[in-house]
């Protein structure tokens, strides 16, 4: 044991404790799963639609974003200070 580390006499019996509920944790994730409801594959093929439809939504907009400022940033604003 190192210098300086003192550990509580209750340290064993609580690393025992935890290694005998990991088959209980285990056994009561198990039974949560099972009463899950899952959804149906059109729902699935739904959803999934709809999120590519609202990224391609939401690239196009931020493309468009784009493309009109640098419009506006780099070819409007200085031709005005130019003096053209």
């Amino acid at each position: 044991m190192a210098v300086g580390v003192v550990r509580s006499p209750a340290w064993g019996s609580r690393m025992v404790a935890t290694w005998r509920g990991i088959p209980a944790g285990y056994r009561s994730v198990i039974a949560e799963m099972r009463r899950v409801t899952w959804p149906d594959l059109l729902h699935v093929r739904q959803m999934a639609v709809g999120v590519i439809a609202l990224s391609l939504f939401i690239g196009g907009l931020i493309a468009a974003m784009d493309f009109t400022f640098q419009q506006v940033l780099v070819k409007w604003i200085p031709q005005l200070f130019a003096g053209r």
